[in-house]
């Protein structure tokens, strides 16, 4: 049977990473020490509906521990389940219920609206996949983490939206009980 195909390779050696490089078109990011390539991996940035930003970005905020406040599951008020892929404002949560927002582990912010980089699945690689962040493997996610620092240059390029266009785009979409602009953390 063939090798299953790589996700991500670090040769990075401790070194901080100065700037990324993410293209949308072949779902891939590169990071980068000055001119050194010192790794890169495979990532699934946001489906035609919820597009990726494309532009130059820097990264404002990290959480270890994030979790969505927009995108997630419902649960009943005895606790099962009742809509995986849930929307805030959008799927009503029953009498008595919860939303628990889906966990973006390893974020990274690149907008004040919710764009970022974190860990999640890459169900296709090479395939757009997310609600507009960046995912990245498991295993991947927390290296990159650790050897980036706030303000980091994200420089994301393909075909996709500017980001005043997606932002511009967010304010005409329908307000759903949700505010108009996407709230933080909004994969």
């Amino acid at each position: 049977p063939p090798e299953p195909r790589a996700l991500y390779q670090w040769y990075g050696d401790g070194r901080t990473v100065s700037r990324i490089e993410i293209d949308v078109d072949t779902q891939k990011a590169v990071f980068y020490d000055g001119p050194h390539q010192i790794g890169w991996s495979m990532v699934a940035s946001g489906l035609r509906s919820n597009p990726t930003p494309t532009g130059t970005f820097a990264v404002t905020e990290k959480i270890a521990k994030k979790r969505s406040n927009l995108y997630g599951k419902i649960y009943n008020s005895k606790g099962k389940l009742v809509r995986r892929n849930a929307e805030r404002g959008v799927h009503p949560i029953p009498a008595g219920g919860r939303f628990e927002g889906a966990k973006m582990p390893y974020f990274m912010r690149l907008t004040n609206d919710g764009i970022g980089m974190h860990a999640g699945p890459i169900p296709k690689p090479g395939r757009p996949a997310s609600h507009g962040c960046i995912r990245m493997p498991y295993a991947m996610a927390p290296i990159l983490y650790q050897h980036v620092d706030h303000g980091t240059p994200v420089s994301i390029v393909g075909k996709g939206p500017s980001y005043a266009s997606y932002l511009a785009a967010q304010r005409r979409k329908p307000k759903r009980g949700a505010p108009s602009a996407r709230p933080e953390g909004a994969e």
